[in-house]
């Protein structure tokens, strides 16, 4: 019985350790509301970068937030041609680090109402509160509202997004 309960212990510590190991990737490829992000993250050639060590904090936007894109962008952007643009685009939604809901929370709350995150593309995306929802606004004036937080991944973490952000 002892042998037995050691060895249920050391699987459950197995398996623990396992899923944490899961990448930002991992958890995108996961669910079916990103089959369009993975895609995209596909066609980029980005699959090994968001899987390397990060951190990263990812705010993923759903296959509806695509589809709110004017009519042809997804394919367009899909193309051999627009890899560098489809390239910028998602990168736009990465920012180094590991930020959680807390901290994304804390900043816009120590910025007076704004936080400024700055991306992995470069760009700047800034994070606001409007009751009680964290809203980013991109260079451009457009929102997406993060409507799930905190997915946890070994390299980073997950914030799903209703829409995509677009850089300058």
């Amino acid at each position: 019985m002892k042998k037995f309960l050691m060895l249920s212990v050391m699987a459950i510590a197995f398996t623990s350790v396992v899923s944490a190991q899961k990448t930002v990737v991992d958890i995108a490829v996961g669910s079916e509301n990103h089959t369009t992000l993975v895609a995209a993250v596909k066609a980029a050639d980005l699959v090994a970068t968001l899987q390397s060590a990060g951190p990263f904090t990812v705010f993923a936007p759903v296959n509806a937030a695509f589809d709110k894109l004017p009519a042809g962008t997804v394919a367009t952007l899909l193309k051999p041609e627009n890899k560098a643009t489809l390239t910028k685009v998602l990168t736009y939604h990465v920012v180094a680090g590991n930020i959680d809901a807390a901290a994304v929370v804390k900043g816009i709350t120590d910025g007076n109402g704004k936080a400024v995150l700055t991306t992995v593309s470069g760009g700047k995306l800034t994070a606001s509160l409007v009751n009680g929802k964290v809203i980013l606004t991109d260079e451009n004036g457009g929102t997406a509202t993060v409507v799930a937080t905190d997915l946890k991944a070994g390299n980073g973490i997950v914030h799903v997004i209703d829409g995509v952000v677009l850089p300058k």
